[in-house]
């Protein structure tokens, strides 16, 4: 999940702006639970893409 969306519940700014501390600690959890967690999702189908790409082109 990406946290560009999300809104605090605590002062109902948008977490990836780290208004607050819990929006800074929510914003710190999400970066490390994956490396992938603050990417774009139009960004991950691309890479996706290009992934299933070159596996098909490594099976010929």
């Amino acid at each position: 999940m990406t946290y560009d969306r999300l809104v605090c519940a605590n002062c109902a700014a948008p977490v990836s702006e780290g208004r607050c501390r819990v929006c800074r600690a929510n914003r710190e959890r999400l970066q490390q639970e994956s490396p992938f967690s603050g990417m774009n999702p139009m960004a991950l189908i691309a890479l996706l893409a290009v992934l299933i790409a070159a596996v098909a082109l490594m099976t010929r």
